[in-house]
Parts: C-alpha cells; sequence; structure tokens
C-alpha cells in the first residue's frame, strides 16, 4: 500500500486525500499546531494523524502539498529540513495555485527531493467528476498513477510549471469574472438597476440570476487566499501582455475610424426601404459613436492622470 503524506487537510487537502483513502491509499496529515477544525477535518475524512512533518515524512512515500500560494514556498522549505532530519527522499507533488517562475524555486528549495508540478481545478472533490488535476514534470506520472478516486488526472507534459501554467491562465478567467460581475453588480446597485443587469447577463449565459448571490458570498469568504494567486497570475501573465502604448494607439485609430464613418453622408432613402431598419441602423451608428467617443475621452483622461 502506497503511504500518502497530506499538507495540510484545508477544505481541499482533506478532499483530496479522502479519495486516495478511497482508492486504497494509506494518508496521513499533520496537525501539529493546527485547529480543532482542522483536526476534526482530518477525522472525518478518515486521514491518519501525525503531529510534525519528520513524522509524516518517516512514513510517507509521496507527499502533496496543498496549501494558500503565499505558503508553497515556506512549506518546501520546511519539507526539505525535515527530509534531511529523518533522511527520507520522498516524492513531492505541489498542487499549489503558483506561477511557472515559483515552481523553479520549489524546485531548488526542495534539492534533491524529486517535485512534480500540479494544479487543482475545479471544487474540493467530495463529489465524485467535479475536479480535475494537472500534472507536469519528469516523474509526473508517478503521481497520475495514485488512485485518485472520481478526480480526473490530467497529465500536461515533462516540463516542469506547465501544469501551473494551465492554473494560471484558467485562474484568471474564472476569477477575473467573478470580480467583473462583483464590480458590475455594485455599480448597479447604486444606480437601482440590478434586476435588469442580472436578466440581460443571464440571457447571454454569462451569469446564472439564482446563483450569483451564493457565488458572490463564496468569493467573499475566499478572497484573502485570491490575493497572492492573483499576484502568481499576474507574474505568469505579464510578459505576454499587450503594451499599454500599442493598445491605447489601437484604441484611437478604432474610435477615429467610427467617427469618421459616422460623419459621412446618408444614402437618400428609396420607397422600398424599411423605416424601421434605417431607424435601427441609425441607433447602432449613434451607439457605435457613442462609445468610440468615450472610449477617446477614457484614453485622454487615463494619459493625464499618468502624466
Amino acid at each position: 500500500m502506497v503511504s500518502v503524506g497530506l499538507v495540510s487537510a484545508g477544505e481541499m487537502g482533506s478532499a483530496v486525500g479522502e479519495r486516495l483513502r478511497r482508492g486504497g491509499c494509506r494518508v496521513l496529515t499533520t496537525v501539529g499546531g493546527r485547529s480543532a477544525r482542522t483536526r476534526d477535518r482530518a477525522e472525518r475524512s478518515g486521514l491518519e494523524r501525525v503531529e510534525t512533518l519528520a513524522d509524516l515524512l518517516s512514513e510517507a512515500d509521496v507527499v502533496l502539498s496543498i496549501v494558500p500560494p503565499a505558503e508553497a514556498l515556506v512549506v518546501a522549505l520546511e519539507l526539505a529540513t525535515a527530509a534531511r532530519q529523518v533522511r527520507a527522499r520522498p516524492l513531492v507533488a505541489d498542487l499549489n495555485a503558483v506561477s511557472p517562475a515559483t515552481v523553479g524555486e520549489l524546485a531548488r528549495a526542495l534539492g534533491n527531493i524529486g517535485l512534480v508540478d500540479g494544479s487543482i481545478s475545479g471544487p474540493p472533490p467530495r463529489r465524485s467528476g467535479t475536479t480535475r488535476i494537472y500534472l507536469s514534470g519528469p516523474r509526473a506520472g508517478e503521481v497520475a498513477a495514485l488512485p485518485f478516486d472520481g478526480v480526473d488526472l490530467r497529465l500536461v507534459g515533462a516540463e516542469l510549471g506547465s501544469a501551473s501554467a494551465v492554473k494560471m491562465c484558467t485562474a484568471s478567467v474564472y476569477k477575473g469574472r467573478v470580480a467583473l460581475l462583483a464590480q458590475a453588480l455594485r455599480t448597479a446597485d447604486a444606480h437601482g438597476v440590478v434586476e435588469h443587469v442580472l436578466d440581460d447577463l443571464a440571457e447571454s449565459g454569462l451569469a446564472d440570476r439564482d446563483r450569483a448571490g451564493a457565488l458572490l458570498a463564496r468569493a467573499t469568504a475566499k478572497a484573502w487566499r485570491y490575493v497572492a494567486e492573483m499576484e502568481q497570475i499576474a507574474t505568469t501573465q505579464s510578459p505576454w501582455a499587450c503594451p499599454r502604448r500599442s493598445s491605447r494607439r489601437s484604441l484611437r485609430s478604432t474610435a477615429t475610424l467610427q467617427i469618421a464613418r459616422s460623419r459621412m453622408p446618408r444614402p437618400a432613402m428609396s420607397p422600398t426601404t424599411s423605416p424601421s431598419r434605417t431607424s435601427s441602423a441609425g441607433s447602432v451608428r449613434r451607439c457605435s459613436c457613442a462609445t468610440a467617443a468615450g472610449a477617446t475621452r477614457a484614453g485622454a483622461a487615463g494619459r493625464r492622470s499618468r502624466g
């Protein structure tokens, strides 16, 4: 039986540990210095509880690190220290929301301890089929071979950092949409138009009006975790960000083209032309001009504020 060490038994970690236990693994987790809630969660998930990392590493063949992003490097350093103390060399799988660059730091911190890069997409896997784990690195197959009961495992490649790159891209969309929705609904509430905004977003498939409140409530409860994760996302994506000057130039060109088109003479209406269609086209044209002009003013204001 493979013994898997888990750091730590939080909401996600305990659920992943329980899936491994159901699959046939022996799963241990550290509870020294942890809250009564964490100890209770580990017990309910059927995980063996040990007090220290040294105790954990004395027993574990594989160690999964599932902690808030800001703690990932600290945990790697602590694992390296404890491993030297007990002369253990387990395979460590870091499943945290960190950038590929941070994965390189983790590898250096662990030294001669094997590292697998991983990332988790989806909620804690209390139910089968809800959660996916991406894995990469030369030894990723060893972690993929573990019996994660009901969890979808995806091998990304042999390069450390690839699995984390997936997370840094998908999470920016998932969490970015939640942030945009929260800000939009705050503004809508201030103007007394929340119902209209929710109806419009629901019809376009961009929001579920029946679940929007619960979605924002969950995000609020976990917002403190998102800060470090969004910083990791920024580190990952910033080298490929659109240059600001190029973006502004493109925006100004588009605005100028829209304004020029709006000033072109309109063709005379023929007897067969539908007045309603012409009126609609005029509305679209006016909206385009207003949008373009607004974008131009916003760009000018931005330049003044930065200047």
